[in-house]
């Protein structure tokens, strides 16, 4: 078999796999797989979560793994090397021996941009190992020789070692754009981020925003948008997982005047009770005879998810004496210890905090909740969220959402019409969208049918993988 006909496999570039905070990636790659594209996986760092999704045990592609590196925080070039070089050296060697040019090409390149983003005189020593992590990418691709397409996921470091790959073995690349990444100066600096987009074949991103954003910073760059969808795990669970009445008939007040739930689905009110035993309480209803209205939150106590202001809506509605439950599920992050304390000093009855759940109990909760709410905002550094994947979680099971009006989420969530949206940095805007679905059952119920419809209709993961397959076998999505 000629070896233009053997390459018949996409290559990523993956900064660790697997990984929980990356579902979407896992679920990707499996998707392609069920399309028949072969995949490789090359991944820069050694796996270092204990866990995975059971997505990750159905993929057939087995992850092939760099060498491990120190870090290069508070220590010099010379210091590093000693340290790292003698398990890159092999490859670069070979690669250097048999594409002596491409290799100077690629020295030469990452040399440069330690130049153009060097801090004071120091050129930056971070594209010196991302260099020599291409030389070994290259090295297992020119040794494979199965690979026809190199994709990288998110823009900065893993994109950067996939060009260089890129030039030191003639194979095209792409890579996809997801938040920070594209917009956090920091992470490309000196131009690094367009120069990638114009050595690209083509660029995905998530959602719309995005896409405006890239196509701004290269505008002849070849960019396409291909929102996440649903996560292969959370679509699988779907169809088996009850959905829980609405126990508020239309205009009444959820708080006030509903009826005890009694049909309430066993797995979803596990879910809640496992909140409040993390909490250490027995339920996180005060009174049984009332039913609260359940708030669900999702996502790292990182400052772009808002937390602080989902709290101080909370803190301002059970002032007026609304009945309301919030649950916060999700990781620890830099933002953690401030929530905790506004959460203590405003409203310590009714938030609770589940740390990460899998996705069953994720559906869980979600079934046995009210309503869905995240106050996105625009960090001051530029992070943000593109459209949070578990929003489309939250609407693929029935949950009415509640959202701010920042970066992607309007293309998922049209306000009155099938979720709500309020001004970022607004907690007196987001307590009154709130308190507006708490009242209004109807209201609840015609945004969760349109949310559900939404997903469906626009954010099937298995319709948008067939657009990366399309694109990776040289068409349009």
């Amino acid at each position: 078999m000629a070896e233009t006909e053997a390459r018949d496999s996409v290559g990523y570039v993956l900064k660790g796999y697997p990984r929980i905070s990356e579902l979407f990636i896992a679920s990707e790659i499996w998707r392609l797989e069920q399309l028949g594209l072969r995949m490789r996986l090359f991944v820069l760092k050694p796996a270092d979560e204990t866990e995975h999704h059971p997505v990750v045990d159905r993929i057939e592609a087995t992850p092939s793994y760099l060498p491990e590196t120190t870090s290069l925080s508070g220590v010099g070039v010379r210091q590093w090397l000693r340290e790292n070089f003698g398990s890159f050296r092999p490859a670069l060697v070979r690669v250097a021996r048999r594409h002596p040019l491409r290799t100077l090409r690629a020295a030469a390149a990452a040399a440069g941009q330690a130049v153009r983003a060097r801090d004071g005189l120091r050129p930056r020593s971070i594209y010196l190992k991302e260099f020599l992590q291409a030389a070994d990418v290259a090295d297992r691709l020119l040794r494979a020789r199965d690979v026809r397409h190199l994709h990288a996921h998110f823009a900065h470091g893993t994109t950067t070692v996939t060009w260089l790959a890129s030039m030191l073995t003639k194979l095209p690349f792409s890579f996809t754009g997801h938040a920070k990444d594209i917009y956090r100066e920091s992470l490309n600096p000196a131009g690094l981020l367009r120069r990638k987009m114009r050595a690209a074949s083509f660029v995905v991103t998530c959602t719309g925003a995005n896409q405006e954003h890239l196509r701004k910073v290269e505008p002849a760059a070849d960019v396409h948008l291909v929102y996440h969808g649903l996560n292969a795990d959370f679509a699988a669970l779907l169809p088996t997982a009850p959905v829980r009445p609405d126990p508020t008939p239309a205009g009444a007040t959820a708080a006030v005047q509903a009826e005890p739930v009694h049909a309430e689905p066993v797995q979803a009110e596990r879910a809640w009770q496992r909140a409040a035993a993390a909490a250490g309480t027995a339920t996180l209803a005060a009174d049984p005879d009332i039913t609260p209205l359940r708030v669900v939150a999702v996502g790292r106590m990182v400052p772009k998810k808002g937390f602080d202001v989902l709290v101080e809506a909370v803190a301002d509605l059970t002032a007026r004496g609304v009945e309301l439950e919030l649950v916060v599920a999700g990781e620890d992050g830099p933002d953690a210890a401030t929530i905790r304390r506004l959460v203590a000093e405003r409203c310590p009855d009714a938030v609770q905090f589940t740390g990460p759940l899998s996705q069953c109990e994720l559906l869980a909760l979600y079934r046995g909740a009210d309503v869905f709410a995240l106050a996105c905002r625009v960090d001051a550094d530029g992070d943000r969220d593109g459209i949070p994947n578990v929003m489309v979680e939250a609407m693929a099971a029935g949950l009415p959402v509640v959202s701010t009006a920042v970066s992607g989420i309007p293309e998922l969530v049209r306000d009155g019409e099938n979720g709500l949206l309020v001004p970022p940095e607004d907690p007196g805007a987001l307590a009154s969208a709130l308190l507006r679905l708490a009242t209004d059952g109807s209201l609840r119920q015609r945004l969760a049918a349109a949310g559900r419809e939404t997903v469906a209709e626009r954010f099937d993961g298995d319709v948008l993988a067939r657009r990366m397959a399309g694109l990776f076998r040289g068409g349009q999505p």
